[in-house]
């Protein structure tokens, strides 16, 4: 039995005993029963109202708990649909005063996270909106009035997070494009003019507007900015140029050059005005020594035709000007456009002409070589210079080849790109270089038949005055011809010890030693040394050289006529 139970048991006992100890009480007065009956009435109307009374405050509270219970319910499914939650499931076997209690605890929760989630989507749509103006984007789509989900809230977070980054990317384009144009205007002493200008370098960067269309408006102003300093550096160089060329032409002394030297490095507006101003001086200057002027830029013009190889034909086109002498501004400014056109066509082919030119200063080198070869003198160089220059020559023999191949590599490449022949002095430059080849291979062979025909005139006169046959075989033999290091004749073995020049004593061996490119025109064995004359010509053995190197090769591995005329004279000495 419950406790309340037995405290109400108790209440109707001593309801019970309170009656029963009225009643002795009325009998031992003497209470008459009419009005025992009154009395009893009211003791019974008195229990009953209070009763009355307690059951109504109960009942109340049960239809409080019972209104209160339907309250919560009501607000938890309006709840549960506007946090887009699942209904909440209630315990109906629990009392009214848990269930109540539940459900009211419950709807605190709700409550707490609906309030949660719409102060987040405040703060979101603050932060959304103040990104979007800056940006101008569109805002976040999502209802202002309804409670956002969790997956909701989630996507604005991240969408607040990108417009973040965009913002901050934004920041670091505009910064730099600030920069970069605050120092083009200082170069270019410009100060803002439009209000977009003053908007960019005079305002707050965090007021500026990071839209799409402002900072591609920028990098425009940027490239007008640049576009414009580029031009000004352009002009300012042409200026320069022109004053530096004037300079020269005028001879201007090196104190008035200085006067504007802080001009000729920036190119900002004073300095271009500066320029400006300094070459409109030099040309009245030139007006007044036009001549001059005229005549060097003929030199100039000379210069340019040799840089580019340029024919008679070539260069009598501009001829008459060059002849004229009735100097005037005219012919200065057709001089003038005569040397911009053939500079432009030098360096537009540079890399060509140095080619050919490097080929003809080796060929000339090649041919100063061969010049020295015939000199007899050289042989009595003690300085180590004979076997420089054989060297030398050899390393053209090769380079020579190698280089007329890249060249002609080159040349066609220019022929297929610019539809035209490739000349040098008139002529197509692979046909000048065979010709030179062939001119070469000529000039040898009317040597070598020169001297041949010098050496046998000579061997009929020693053998006319007794040169025995024996010597004349070994002018001719093969040991001689087919070596370029010289044998003593056998007439010298027979003649015994041969004094030398020094008192009889043959040469120091060390001598020797150090003189090892001139020993094979010692002649002479262990009993003695005669130092034979140097020859006048040299012997060639040129292996191989384009085209014509195979003929030269043959015709220069024959008996070397240097050889042959240095033995006759040898042999003439002996005798």
């Amino acid at each position: 039995m419950r406790k309340s139970e037995v405290i109400a048991a108790e209440s109707v006992a001593c309801l019970n005993k309170a009656l029963c100890h009225l009643k002795d009480i009325w009998e031992e007065i003497g209470i008459p029963e009419d009005q025992r009956l009154e009395r009893t009435n009211v003791v019974k109307n008195h229990v009953k109202s209070l009763l009355d009374m307690m059951i109504a405050e109960e009942e109340s509270l049960r239809k409080r708990l019972t209104a209160s219970i339907e309250k919560c319910q009501n607000e938890l499914s309006k709840l549960c649909l506007e946090l887009q939650l699942p209904p909440f499931q209630e315990d109906r076997s629990s009392t009214m005063l848990q269930q109540e209690k539940d459900l009211r605890t419950r709807l605190e929760v709700m409550l707490k996270e609906k309030n949660q989630r719409t102060q987040a989507l405040k703060a979101f749509t603050e932060q959304d909106q103040d990104l979007c103006d800056l940006l101008c984007f569109q805002p976040f789509s999502i209802s202002a009035d309804s409670v956002p989900s969790l997956e909701q809230l989630e996507k604005f977070r991240q969408h607040i997070s990108s417009l973040t980054a965009e913002k901050e990317r934004r920041r670091k384009v505009f910064v730099t494009l600030k920069k970069q144009i605050i120092l083009c205007m200082d170069d270019l002493d410009q100060l803002p003019e439009t209000s977009f200008e003053k908007d960019v370098v005079c305002e707050d960067e965090e007021s500026f507007c990071l839209s799409k269309e402002n900072l591609d408006s920028l990098k425009v102003l940027l490239h007008q900015l640049e576009s414009r300093k580029a031009e000004n550096e352009r002009v300012c160089g042409s200026y320069r140029e022109k004053i530096h060329e004037l300079w020269e032409r005028l001879q201007i002394p090196q104190e008035e050059r200085e006067a504007i030297s802080e001009h000729m490095t920036l190119s900002k507006k004073r300095n271009m005005e500066a320029l400006q101003a300094e070459v409109k001086r030099l040309e009245e200057l030139k007006l007044k020594s036009i001549q001059n002027v005229t005549e060097a830029i003929r030199n100039e013009i000379a210069v340019f035709w040799d840089k580019c190889f340029y024919s008679t034909d070539q260069r009598q086109a501009f001829g008459f000007f060059l002849l004229s002498d009735d100097f005037s501004e005219e012919l200065l400014s057709l001089h003038d456009a005569e040397k911009v056109q053939l500079k432009q066509y030098y360096e537009d082919h540079k890399d060509l002409f140095e080619g050919v030119h490097k080929w003809e200063e080796s060929w000339r080198l090649f041919l100063e070589l061969e010049e020295k070869a015939k000199d007899p003198t050289r042989f009595t160089n003690r300085g180590g210079n004979l076997l420089k220059e054989e060297k030398q020559r050899a390393d053209l023999v090769k380079g020579l080849p190698k280089l007329e191949k890249k060249l002609k590599a080159e040349i066609e490449q220019w022929e297929h790109e610019q539809n035209r022949e490739f000349q040098v002095n008139g002529q197509k430059f692979m046909q000048f270089v065979t010709d030179q080849w062939e001119t070469y291979r000529l000039e040898k062979e009317r040597e070598k038949q020169d001297i041949n025909s010098l050496a046998f005139p000579q061997l009929n006169a020693t053998s006319s005055t007794g040169t025995s046959n024996s010597t004349i075989r070994s002018v001719f033999g093969g040991t001689v011809c087919h070596s370029p290091i010289l044998r003593p004749p056998i007439s010298a073995s027979k003649q015994g010890n041969v004094k030398t020049p020094d008192h009889g004593k043959p040469p120091h061996q060390g001598l020797l030693e150090c003189n090892k490119e001139n020993i094979c025109h010692l002649t002479g064995g262990v009993a003695g040394m005669t130092k034979v004359q140097a020859s006048p010509l040299r012997n060639f053995s040129i292996n191989s050289v384009a085209g014509t190197y195979s003929e030269f090769q043959v015709n220069s591995s024959s008996s070397s006529p240097s050889v042959t005329h240095s033995l006759v004279k040898e042999s003439k000495s002996l005798n």
